[in-house]
């Protein structure tokens, strides 16, 4: 019998919501929406999309290191903005800054708000862990 291997970061919102920060199935490792929270659950930033997207890209590695994966391994995202024209710019800075040579699949989705007061940017992904790290 398969049994799943979960990560969370085990923050309050975890248990409110019911869900876990991935799970791995098979070969893949589906990532739920990262946002800009600390070690304790606290969301940063609020209203501040760059600073927020970097918060955001740090939670998402603390994900593929406890995988032992890489972001050359992330084969797809999805990026939900607040206010998409005037952050869009940023958001593709911010996404070849983290990714460099590496372009996986991309949908960036223009929402008019998310979860939390003053939360601007919420990334999903998914892992292939047969791909070169």
């Amino acid at each position: 019998m398969a049994t799943a291997d979960v990560f969370n970061h085990h923050v309050p919102a975890e248990s409110e919501f019911g869900y876990s920060q991935a799970i791995k199935s098979g070969d893949l490792i589906h990532v739920s929406g990262q946002l800009a929270f600390d070690a304790a659950g606290e969301f940063l930033h609020a209203g501040d999309f760059a600073t927020q997207l970097e918060q955001t890209y740090a939670n998402m590695d603390k994900i593929l290191n406890h995988y032992g994966t890489t972001r050359n391994q992330v084969v797809s995202q999805t990026l939900y903005v607040v206010n998409l024209r005037q952050n869009a710019q940023a958001a593709a800075e911010g996404n070849r800054e983290y990714f460099g040579d590496h372009r996986p699949a991309s949908t960036v989705l223009g929402v008019t708000e998310l979860t939390l007061p003053g939360q601007v940017i919420e990334i999903s992904f998914v892992i292939d862990t047969k791909l070169p790290a």
